[in-house]
């Protein structure tokens, strides 16, 4: 019998890779979108075949339609939550959605008899407000929300992971749990409507910076985090795990050679020189975007997704492919034009 699994947030970037995935690996798909007017371009973008999805109105904020949607389903993947460019007027403004979107999630997913539950996090909830020398960060380690200088993004992800083990401490009887934690996500678009850490790759290649600041991440290509996603929903016996999902940290700069060796004179825009610290900082005085990253510069966040090889047999794609199968995409649909 087929099985059906809820995955929330189905207008975003990873759900619908993930989606995909799961269509073609005979899965029924539930999936919430905050309206219904959105349903015929989510379908167009996906692609899949009609009958093997089907759309509900639901909102993080709301009760309304969440128990339609996961009526009937034996799995949840819950990747909704806000991911803005910029940053917030207030910390809130992320936090409670994040947090009480989850919280809502499992409630309905748990009153539906939902038998294992995996959470979208974020190696924001793993690998912040630490203090010391930099290291590999593993599934061990947890974030300080408290911690001068961690951003709201990162608050609301932390929060969000914390609450949700909690909730299942106290109320997750018979419902297996375990979270995925991405980094920085890269990768060909589906659609015009792109994960905000595509960005970074946007502005290099359309000369936007005029330089590569002293910063870095660590990126995980969409289609291998849907593997991992995947993964996590199909494998017996993960109660309580969790699951970092990143590739290797790159430098912004190293970034820009990639593009500048893969794409020649289409990349010919991309800076070749850094920026100094001390001008970043000088722009964070009028840019609260730019605010949100200087604390950042000059560190290093390697991530260690060793647990998810091991456990789960997840791999990888190599980050040069990543990085120009997103660059081809963004030059594709006109998105960055050279």
């Amino acid at each position: 019998m087929t099985k059906t699994v809820l995955v929330t947030g189905g207008s975003g970037y990873i759900a619908g890779f993930l989606i995909r995935q799961l269509v073609a690996r005979g899965w029924h798909v539930n999936t919430t979108v905050r309206s219904l007017a959105r349903e015929a371009e989510v379908r167009a973008t996906l692609g899949v075949a009609p009958d093997a999805l089907t759309f509900f109105a639901a909102d993080l904020l709301s009760d309304a339609g969440w128990a339609e949607a996961v009526a009937g389903c034996s799995h949840v993947a819950h990747v909704a939550s806000p991911f803005p460019a910029g940053a917030p007027r207030n910390d809130d403004d992320l936090i409670v959605p994040a947090r009480d979107g989850a919280l809502r999630a499992l409630h309905f997913a748990q009153a539906a008899g939902v038998s294992r539950f995996v959470l979208t996090s974020s190696v924001a909830a793993i690998a912040y407000g630490h203090s010391g020398d930099a290291r590999r960060y593993t599934e061990a380690d947890w974030t300080d929300p408290t911690a001068p200088g961690v951003g709201a993004y990162i608050k609301s992800k932390t929060i969000a992971e914390r609450a949700a083990r909690d909730w299942i401490a106290a109320h997750g009887t018979g419902m297996e749990f375990c979270s995925v934690n991405p980094s920085a996500v890269l990768g060909p678009l589906l659609s015009d409507d792109f994960s905000s850490s595509i960005q970074f790759v946007q502005r290099l290649l359309d000369g936007s910076v005029p330089g590569t600041p002293r910063l870095g991440f660590a990126v995980v290509d969409v289609r291998d985090l849907a593997d991992l996603h995947v993964l996590a929903l199909e494998t017996p016996g993960l109660d309580g795990e969790r699951f970092i999902g990143a590739g290797p940290f790159l430098w912004m700069n190293e970034v820009g050679a990639i593009l500048r060796d893969g794409l020649g004179l289409q990349a010919r825009k991309v800076p070749k020189h850094g920026i100094p610290d001390f001008v970043v900082r000088l722009l964070a005085l009028f840019d609260p975007t730019i605010r949100q990253v200087t604390g950042e510069l000059g560190r290093t966040r390697a991530l260690d997704a060793g647990h998810a090889l091991a456990r789960l047999g997840w791999q990888t794609r190599d980050a040069r492919t990543t990085i120009l199968d997103t660059a081809h995409s963004l030059l594709e649909r006109g998105i960055v034009r050279v």
